[in-house]
């Protein structure tokens, strides 16, 4: 079965939500005194840049480091997840907990909701 052609405005919607979520973290680190490197060390991974990658919104925290991540910066673990569902899956975060859920400070309105 071919794939759909990608929406633009969904793809900017996706990029402008990443770039959020990289800021919050970002914000989160130096509120914790670390650098990437530091961070990149106490949630287990050889290279710094791929916190580089997430800050900057080409990359996302994989679910398998959120926790350790969050305990890193110092948050708490679910605080932090539901946090990233807001930015990553806006409308999981949405369907999960209702159009209550989370609004995101610096985070557009995307997929309509």
């Amino acid at each position: 079965m071919p794939r759909a052609a990608v929406d633009p405005i969904r793809a900017a919607a996706t990029k402008s939500l990443r770039q959020a979520a990289g800021r919050w973290l970002k914000a989160g680190r130096e509120a914790a005194g670390l650098t990437q490197a530091e961070l990149a060390e106490r949630v287990g991974m050889r290279y710094y840049t791929f916190v580089s990658q997430v800050e900057s919104g080409l990359g996302r925290v994989p679910i398998e480091m959120q926790g350790a991540w969050a305990l890193a910066v110092g948050l708490d673990p679910a605080h932090f997840a539901r946090t990233l569902l807001a930015y990553y899956e806006p409308e999981l975060n949405r369907l999960l907990f209702g159009d209550a859920a989370q609004i995101l400070p610096d985070a557009p309105r995307a997929f309509g909701t």
